[in-house]
């Protein structure tokens, strides 16, 4: 079995599987039967000056079946007292030592900072983590996401935090910013250990229709809040890549958002986290899905020969490349398997009407379109199809007009039936390398 132990900037850890500061890591007691169940680590929810938080506080999004495709929130930070959990950190680093306990933090002067860092540090947490990211509540105050959209400010409070700690510091940064590398890169200047990402989205979940009041209600109303779970992944992934590919951040990244499985958590590790941080999926299903968690990437680096999770962290950095780098002579064409196709023609549909018209159907030539021409010369009949449904309803592809552009295999409720097949490997012809060369004037362009 690999190796899925880290050390995150001096923080070790069992396993790269931490709780995101959130509910789940709100007590003690909670910490505790999360470590038995095999977590490797706890960001503990921001702690600060206690709040009253309202209810209700959650909301979700479902979609084609799916509970809470999306989750929304306008909890804040703790609403228990200071000294209720520096007890309960202490507690949790006795009986596991060997497990990390990050501590979450905002304040607002540097004095507090100061206090906060020396009483958590006193308690024995293994680093500090600083909530620059908070979309809701706080940020009104001048804190959460009103300081990671600053990245001078972040930058000062950072060193800040830096002059009085002796753990690592890592700063969470919130994704309501144009440019993740501003203040990714400011949070490497302040003297960040790490960095920690992304916090969460600010949002509206939804709208009660009959009250005609946002979602979550509170009485007679609502606010914004923080979106996260599945649907959030594809932009934490490329927020995390962006960073972990720039050459000014030489920090560590602990991954976060919609992390669900062991498929995302190597997803994340692949584009450069060390760790990753998980809260909607254990809100939604409990702490016992770190169980599949761990067997799935253990067995995953085993079946791609890799002795520990260390190997994997930024192997598929090299591939994210900005549009101008990417192939221009590379191509696919898709390709239907006529004895899958069950006639549903979803990609006839999505062809036509959403992408480039290259899928038909229909049997002889008089049911063409006047551009397209059957496989083989122009004149040729198209071949015919033998599969489970009747020939006119079992499409077929004009492959000299198709862009490889993957959507009817995407729509295909059928596995395997639709594939995208390489028909030209990479020849080096990219944007960039043309406009180098001087030829990026396409014929019949604004320039003729």
């Amino acid at each position: 079995m690999a190796d899925l132990s880290i050390d995150f900037a001096g923080i070790r850890s069992p396993n790269p599987f931490w709780l995101a500061s959130a509910p789940p890591a709100n007590s003690g007691e909670q910490v505790m039967r999360a470590f038995d169940a095999g977590w490797g680590g706890a960001v503990w929810k921001t702690l600060g000056d206690p709040i009253v938080n309202v209810s209700s506080r959650f909301g979700a999004v479902d979609y084609a079946g799916q509970k809470v495709m999306g989750f929304n929130n306008i909890e804040l930070i703790t609403d228990r007292g200071l000294e209720v959990n520096l007890r309960e950190i202490r507690e949790v680093k006795k009986r596991y030592p060997k497990h990390a306990v990050i501590a979450s933090l905002m304040t607002e002067t540097k004095e507090d900072w100061k206090v906060l860092i020396r009483r958590c540090e006193d308690a024995g947490v293994d680093g500090l983590e600083l909530n620059f990211g908070c979309p809701h509540g706080m940020c009104e105050r001048g804190m959460g996401s009103s300081v990671g959209q600053e990245p001078k400010l972040l930058q000062e409070i950072t060193a800040w935090t830096k002059e009085f700690a002796k753990t690592p510091v890592l700063v969470k940064l919130t994704p309501n910013i144009g440019d993740i590398l501003d203040p990714g890169i400011a949070a490497v200047k302040g003297g960040a250990d790490g960095l920690s990402l992304i916090n969460t989205i600010k949002s509206i979940i939804g709208v009660d229709l009959n009250r005609l009041v946002p979602e979550p209600r509170v009485g007679n109303a609502s606010t914004n809040g923080g979106y996260c779970g599945p649907a959030v992944k594809p932009i934490a992934m490329h927020m995390v890549a962006s960073l972990a590919r720039d050459p000014e951040v030489t920090i560590p990244i602990s991954g976060i958002g919609g992390i669900s499985n062991w498929r995302d958590a190597a997803e994340f590790i692949a584009l450069g986290s060390t760790s990753v941080q998980v809260c909607t999926a254990v809100m939604h299903y409990g702490f016992r899905i770190v169980e599949d968690m761990i067997d799935g990437l253990s067995n995953y680096l085993d079946e791609q020969g890799m002795t520990s999770v260390r190997q994997l962290v930024g192997r598929a950095i090299p591939g994210f490349r900005e549009w101008g780098d990417l192939d221009l002579g590379y191509q696919i064409v898709a390709k239907i398997d006529a004895n899958k196709c069950i006639g549903c023609q979803l990609c006839v549909a999505a062809c036509q009407d959403g992408a480039h018209q290259c899928i038909f159907t229909g049997p002889n030539d008089q049911q063409r379109p006047p551009h397209a021409h059957y496989p083989g010369t122009a004149t040729a009949p198209r071949p015919q199809i033998l599969g489970t449904v009747a020939g006119d309803r079992v499409p077929w592809v004009d492959e000299p007009e198709c862009v490889g552009c993957n959507l009817c295999a995407l729509v295909c409720p059928v596995p395997g039936c639709i594939t995208m097949q390489e028909t030209a490997t990479e020849t080096g012809d990219t944007w960039n390398r043309r406009v180098q060369e001087g030829r990026d004037k396409i014929p019949g362009g604004i320039h003729e």
